[in-house]
């Protein structure tokens, strides 16, 4: 009797196994900053005021790209945009380590 329940658990080990690398192995779909970057600027354009250059993606909830910010830029730039205190918090505290800049109008700038 020991032995059938201990060939279940081997069984049940060896389909949760295998359930797992199954799930793990599947590629995941990568988030576009740049695109993402521009979704949410127009989504929040109107709403706000960007002129002033605020990081959207900062406490925001709907910002899902891992290590990057959204920030929003003057065109051309202007020295001010390249004040540290006018960069994302994520970015200043390296908690992401690249960046999205678009302008007031969600046109993408640049990224790094």
């Amino acid at each position: 009797m020991k032995k059938i329940y201990v060939g279940l658990i081997v069984i049940g080990l060896m389909i949760a196994i295998g359930f797992a690398y199954y799930f793990l192995s599947q590629p995941t779909k990568k988030l576009d900053p740049i695109e993402e970057c521009i979704k949410l600027c127009s989504k929040i354009k109107g709403k706000i005021n960007l002129t002033n250059g605020p990081c959207l993606s900062d406490n925001n909830p709907e910002w899902k790209v891992k290590d990057w910010v959204c920030d929003v830029a003057h065109w051309p730039r202007q020295p001010v945009d390249d004040l540290v205190e006018n960069q994302c918090k994520d970015f200043r505290e390296g908690k992401a380590h690249h960046f999205v800049e678009v302008d007031e109008n969600c046109n993408f700038i640049r990224a790094y």
